[in-house]
């Protein structure tokens, strides 16, 4: 009778998990969301660009983070280990969005900054993960940054994730 009630449970449990495998296979096999242009329009005439001008300007690593709201691969950014004092712009319209001041090391293999420069940034709510987040773009061509979390240091709480190929960085002289 042991045995029975074992084989019972591990039946249920297999299609349980069979179940759900294959509810996750068709989420991914028809969920894929369309690669855009940045869902934030820039607010400068001169930088609502098209498609074309945007993949002219940008390397490839760089319009699809940008333009296309993508993500780099962690640890892959030289300006995780950027010490010096300076602006980090935004690598789309040069833009000054963060001060080295504000930059610190999260450990998540993005450069992280507890505050953007006044006025840098704009933001939106985000459901690519289902689970809504708040996404950031550079105020003057809306090119896609990263998101910002509320697990960041004092003063403000805040870590603002960036994708490091949305960056570049100039040093104080």
């Amino acid at each position: 009778m042991l045995q029975l009630d074992v084989r019972l449970f591990s039946m249920a449990d297999w299609q349980r998990r069979s179940l759900l495998q294959a509810i996750a296979a068709a989420f991914a096999a028809f969920w894929r969301p369309a690669p855009t242009q940045a869902a934030t329009e820039a607010t400068d005439p001169a930088w609502q660009l098209s498609p074309a001008q945007w993949r002219a300007r940008l390397a490839p690593a760089a319009f699809k983070v940008l333009r296309q709201e993508g993500t780099e691969s962690p640890f892959s950014s030289p300006l995780n280990a950027e010490k010096r004092k300076g602006i980090y712009q935004c690598a789309g319209c040069e833009l000054p969005l963060f001060s080295s001041v504000t930059k610190f090391d999260s450990g998540t293999g993005w450069p992280s900054f507890w505050a953007p420069l006044q006025k840098a940034v704009v933001s939106k709510v985000d459901f690519k993960l289902i689970v809504p987040r708040t996404e950031y773009h550079c105020r003057r061509c809306g090119g896609h940054q990263g998101h910002v979390f509320n697990d960041g240091p004092k003063p403000t709480g805040k870590r603002y994730c960036n994708n490091g190929v949305a960056l570049t960085f100039k040093a104080d002289a």
